[in-house]
């Protein structure tokens, strides 16, 4: 059974920080509480959002138990959670996904990246 969303933990493209890519379902209507619901253990407050309406996305930035971390969504359905400097709290955050019922982690080839 596939579950609703499905994310890649792979570094940037040209870089060697980690992100969270979530390339399937997040253009759903319940992505953002769905996402929210899953990392409830790490208690994450939103202290600042961004809408860059001239790339028709949403940054969302978070302060929580392992660190400050962002969310960039797009009217495309792509998302992804970026913690440039808190590396361990993004994959802390990977890891809460990975046991949540709603999301799969997708492995990826690193190299692709580079």
């Amino acid at each position: 059974m596939t579950k609703m969303y499905q994310y890649h933990l792979r570094p940037g493209y040209k870089s060697k920080e980690l992100l969270i890519d979530i390339f399937g379902g997040a253009e759903g209507e319940t992505f953002n509480s769905d996402l929210l619901n899953a990392i409830v253990t790490i208690n994450p407050k939103m202290t600042d959002i961004l809408d860059l309406w001239m790339n028709d996305e949403v940054l969302i930035t978070f302060d929580s138990d392992v660190g400050q971390f962002t969310i960039s969504k797009d009217i495309w359905g792509f998302a992804f959670i970026m913690a440039d400097g808190n590396q361990e709290g993004l994959i802390r955050i990977s890891s809460i996904l990975e046991d949540s019922e709603l999301f799969e982690k997708v492995e990826v080839d690193f190299e692709n990246y580079k």
